[in-house]
């Protein structure tokens, strides 16, 4: 294996390009828990490997074509709630096989969202995820902080959301992303301002415990838009700093 390039008739070097996906979900079951797409490497280099989703960009084609190519062939995915561009890598070693330049993007789909049946796509849990092939681990890190930082400041959590939800699993949504706790009241206070979220006028079925339904809600929109350039979600209950 070599990550010298090729060269043409010419000598001129050829690199190939690759786009390279983030898709995250947060799951529908066991509790709030944010989820990648990923699938396990079958061939070197990383053999083993858990890798996130990936293709060339062919000659003819834009990177965000590609991305669209590759999800729909590969994983059966063809409408991603959200998805921009993350970050490009071009360190000559980042693939020991070949010299890649790779373009990542982070995607965001519902809870409900599954790749194909014949994919080997599958959704692995956040906590716990661990080493990856290549620098996907870098760029898994890259896409959590993105949405983090945009979950404050945008409509955002749209892609993530269910259809119709109540206040409490747009909390733990909100949570699971974040890293730290928010309170559901103050949360559905500052959306319902923005305008982000409005009222169904409809009420949740009652879990198994019983309970008192609760209202649900939904988002007003389903594009995304900047709500509050200079909001920042606190923890609530902020650990003071030590001296």
């Amino acid at each position: 294996m070599s990550s010298e390039p090729f060269r043409d008739g010419h000598g001129v070097a050829k690199f190939r390009h690759e786009v390279i996906a983030v898709i995250l979900r947060v799951s529908p079951v066991g509790g709030a828990r944010l989820e990648v797409l990923v699938w396990r490497r079958t061939r070197e280099p990383f053999t083993g490997r858990l890798a996130l989703p990936s293709g060339p960009v062919d000659a003819g084609e834009t990177m965000d074509e590609a991305l669209e190519r590759h999800l729909a062939t590969k994983l059966d995915l063809t409408d991603l709630g959200h998805c921009e561009q993350l970050v490009t890598l071009s360190d000559p070693g980042r693939d020991p096989f070949e010299r890649t330049i790779a373009t990542a993007y982070v995607g965001l789909v519902g809870p409900s969202v599954e790749p194909g049946g014949d994919s080997a796509g599958r959704w692995e849990p956040l906590a716990g995820l661990g080493g990856m092939a290549f620098d996907h681990r870098r760029i898994v890190t890259a896409a959590l902080g993105r949405v983090r930082a945009k979950l404050s400041y945008t409509n955002i959590a749209y892609a993530l959301a269910p259809a119709e939800f109540t206040l409490a699993r747009l909390r733990d949504l909100y949570i699971e992303v974040l890293g730290h706790d928010v309170d559901a009241t103050n949360l559905g206070r500052v959306l319902g301002r923005r305008g982000e979220i409005v009222a169904t006028g409809r009420l949740s079925t009652p879990g198994a415990g019983g309970g008192r339904p609760a209202r649900t809600y939904r988002f007003g929109s389903s594009g995304y838009r900047v709500t509050d350039p200079f909001a920042v979600l606190r923890p609530v209950n902020p650990v003071a700093p030590t001296e």
